[in-house]
């Protein structure tokens, strides 16, 4: 098991600006950091990947498509955009040594058809994804789709969802991620959602119900931890909180208040209740 951190919490673009944040999360005791990918040229990140190796952190990566490279989109240039991107994005992680990219990358972010989504669709998706992720086999990187609540995507909501696109797109670069705060709103019983996506599980965000400080909130955290532990889950426990520091990712997550008194108290007690929850799920 290892733990990282999402860097979403202080920017949507990683610069030398953030190494000093870096160094702290470093000697908070964390694994690995979560760089946001949502522009610019591999060559961009190379400074990003010196200090990175310099402090031992590893890394992740999240990433989104938009209005204008939705892979669902009936248009096939917009899902040719969606696939070019895809690739950029790919090239980045190969610079940036990265394991996994996850993310909601399987259609716009915040686009809503007004129905769910249609096997066309569906198809599309698949389409597309699975040329990305011959691609990233090429780069030895894995994919993992992440699925959101119904008010940020619809076009996938579930664990099941997500393990039927996994299987659609029939690629062994590509698979799905669960996400505590997603699975809240939307499952009915989180370890029974593990249990369905666990065959293809590559990736965990840890995320409280309200965006907060893990641990302090409702979600059901023993049966998460416990049944993590029960499938066999032993790759990234990725800390996904947000603040309200960039407007932009604010509105995009809908944070109107502050949900914790500092992003030390996030990642500090998180890692702490990351570690401590992980141990007890073991004597469970």
């Amino acid at each position: 098991m290892k733990i990282g951190m999402n860097l979403l919490l202080w920017t949507g673009q990683v610069t030398a600006e953030h190494f000093p944040l870096l160094a702290r999360l470093k000697a908070a005791g964390f694994d690995g950091v979560e760089l946001p990918i949502f522009g610019g040229k591999p060559e961009d990140y190379k400074p990003i990947r010196a200090e990175l190796d310099k402090l031992g952190l590893k890394c992740t990566t999240v990433t989104i498509l938009t209005r204008e490279t939705n892979a669902v989109s009936p248009d096939p240039a917009v899902r040719q955009k969606a696939v070019e991107w895809l690739k950029t994005a790919i090239e980045i992680n190969h610079v940036l040594g990265a394991e996994t990219m996850c993310g909601p990358y399987h259609s716009a972010l915040g686009e809503f058809s007004g129905t769910g989504p249609t096997e066309e669709e569906k198809k599309r998706a698949a389409d597309v994804l699975r040329s990305a992720a011959e691609y990233a086999q090429q780069a030895g990187l894995m994919l993992a789709i992440e699925y959101l609540n119904r008010f940020e995507c619809y076009f996938l909501n579930t664990a099941a969802q997500a393990v039927e696109l996994v299987r659609m797109v029939n690629h062994p670069h590509f698979r799905a991620m669960y996400d505590t705060f997603h699975a809240h709103i939307e499952e009915k019983d989180p370890a029974a959602a593990i249990r369905t996506v666990a065959p293809v599980l590559a990736h965990v965000h840890i995320s409280e119900n309200d965006r907060g400080t893990p641990g302090t909130g409702q979600v059901r955290w023993d049966a998460t931890f416990q049944t993590l532990r029960e499938v066999g889950y032993d790759g990234w426990l990725t800390i996904e909180a947000f603040g309200r520091a960039l407007p932009d990712l604010a509105a995009a997550t809908r944070i109107w208040r502050d949900l914790f008194p500092s992003s030390e108290e996030v990642y500090t007690c998180g890692i702490a209740f990351i570690q401590n929850s992980w141990k007890a799920a073991a004597r469970a």
